[in-house]
C-alpha cells in the first residue's frame, strides 16, 4: 500500500459533490491512508448527487481544531456549494493556506480551485478547473489549461467528475514523491 501511515486531510461542507470526496475518499484509503473529514461544522455533512441532495458523510474534526503538520496533503472536492460556502469562510481559508505555506501538497477538482483563489494562492499557477470558473481563475491571475489533471508544484487540480480517476492517481503520485505545494 502506497500510503501506508499517511494521513489526509479532506475539507468540505454541506454541497460538496459526491463524487468528488467518495471517491479519492475511497482510493486513498485503499492505499492505507488514514483519511479524515474536516469542515466548518459538526456533525454530518451532506452531498449534492448531480441534481439533488445525496449521501452524508461523518465529520471527523472542525478545521478549527485541525493541525495542518499532521498530514500529508489536502483534498478539496467540489461542487458549486461546497466551495461557495468555504470560501467566506476565514478558517477555511486559513488551512488551505497553511497546506500551501507548509509545502504540503494541495489538491482540488471542479469548482474548489474558488478555494485557491479566495486563499490567494493560485497566482501564476498552472492549474485547470471546471470549465464555468475558467475566467475566475485567469481574472485571478492563473494560467488555466483545459486538461483532465494538473500538477504543479503539489498544487494538483481536475477539471470534473470524469477524471476522477487520474485526480485520486496524481494525489497518490504526488504524495509518495513528497511533492511539495509551493
Amino acid at each position: 500500500m502506497k500510503l501506508e501511515n499517511k494521513k489526509i486531510a479532506i475539507l468540505a461542507t454541506d454541497g460538496f459533490e459526491k463524487s468528488e470526496l467518495f471517491e479519492p475518499l475511497n482510493g486513498l484509503k485503499k492505499e492505507g491512508a488514514e483519511v479524515h473529514i474536516i469542515s466548518i461544522k459538526e456533525g454530518d455533512i451532506k452531498s449534492w448527487d448531480v441534481d439533488d441532495w445525496g449521501e452524508s458523510i461523518a465529520v471527523d474534526k472542525l478545521v478549527k481544531n485541525a493541525n495542518v503538520a499532521d498530514y500529508d496533503a489536502l483534498v478539496l472536492p467540489g461542487g458549486v456549494i461546497n466551495p461557495d460556502l468555504l470560501r467566506v469562510t476565514e478558517e477555511a481559508l486559513d488551512f488551505i493556506r497553511d497546506f500551501y505555506n507548509q509545502e504540503i501538497p494541495v489538491a482540488a477538482i471542479c469548482h474548489a480551485p474558488w478555494l485557491l483563489i479566495s486563499a490567494g494562492i493560485i497566482e501564476n499557477r498552472t492549474v485547470t478547473s471546471y470549465n464555468s470558473i475558467k475566467q475566475d481563475v485567469i481574472n485571478a491571475g492563473a494560467h488555466w489549461e483545459d486538461k483532465e489533471v494538473i500538477t504543479d508544484n503539489g498544487l494538483i487540480t481536475s477539471r470534473n467528475p470524469k477524471d476522477l480517476p487520474a485526480f485520486v492517481a496524481k494525489i497518490i503520485e504526488e504524495i509518495t514523491e513528497g511533492k511539495k505545494a509551493n
